[in-house]
């Protein structure tokens, strides 16, 4: 016979998990139902399916320019996370393999830029690229965003984890460093620049912020910025904005569900 406060834990248990799951859940089902009904429909809190998801996708495609906005928001995000990746990966494998009595100070002094809000940034890092005459371009958007730390801190820790006999017979082998670093650290740590593609390419395709500084016309524009647009008219057609937002989160669900497994193993700090 089964302990009752176990089966009572158990239900509690089950039914915590449960209202957790519907609210996290929720806002996409809400997202996808607004797609297919009319504004007014969306503004009386309807959550039915309904019927103007054609006429919703026609006014969003006749009212922005997507493939230009697409072509913005991938470039930028895709060269953004392949940029970061390398370069964040070379400085994490460098901080973890070459010792030296200054390492950990600037490791130190680099974590503690962690602690600096980006607010902060915004004004000298604006005068930074007007000086250089980089506003309204796409480098003014991924060039801040290379060297992240907080990427660099995560490929630090995944390194350790990196068997280090594997660099010594490299070595013996005559292999230089960068060698060892692109056919046998890259190899090896997958799951780690699994994981960390998920994190940077979510983070670049979402950076909100910033671009709404730096680019100034509609052509420059990313999808996040237009999005966010179609909801500051006057009268906003909230169905349109749902088509929008729907269009903006796929690229993400794909990313995340084609390396779904790998950023499991990366998360756990799995090598292979």
């Amino acid at each position: 016979m089964s302990n009752p406060l176990a089966l009572l834990s158990r239900t509690a248990t089950y039914a915590l998990l449960t209202l957790a799951a519907f609210i996290s859940v929720f806002p996409f089902f809400w997202m996808l139902v607004g797609a297919t009904n009319s504004s007014n429909d969306i503004i009386r809190g309807k959550a039915t399916p309904g019927t103007a998801l054609f006429d919703n996708i026609a006014t969003f495609v006749n009212s922005v320019d997507l493939p230009r906005i697409l072509f913005n928001s991938f470039f930028i995000a895709g060269v953004g996370t392949i940029a970061t990746l390398i370069v964040a990966s070379l400085a994490g494998y460098g901080f973890e393999m070459f010792r030296s009595k200054a390492r950990e100070k600037v490791f130190g002094v680099m974590i503690l830029g962690l602690s600096i809000p980006f607010a902060a940034l915004m004004i000298p890092l604006f005068v930074m690229m007007a000086s250089f005459k980089m506003i309204n371009t796409y480098q003014a958007i991924i060039l801040p965003t290379v060297a992240s730390i907080f990427i660099i801190f995560y490929f630090r820790q995944a390194t350790k984890a990196f068997p280090t006999e594997l660099r010594d017979a490299a070595k013996v082998d005559g292999l230089k460093e960068w060698q060892i670093f692109f056919f046998i650290y890259m190899p090896v740590m997958r799951s780690t620049y699994a994981a960390a593609t998920i994190i940077v390419f979510m983070a670049n395709w979402n950076n909100y912020l910033w671009p709404l500084i730096v680019l100034q016309t509609n052509d420059m524009k990313t999808l996040t910025l237009v999005v966010a647009g179609l909801t500051s008219a006057y009268t906003p057609d909230f169905g349109v904005v749902m088509v929008g937002s729907i269009t903006a989160t796929l690229p993400t669900l794909i990313i995340f569900f084609l390396l779904q497994r790998r950023f499991v193993e990366g998360m756990l700090g799995a090598v292979k």
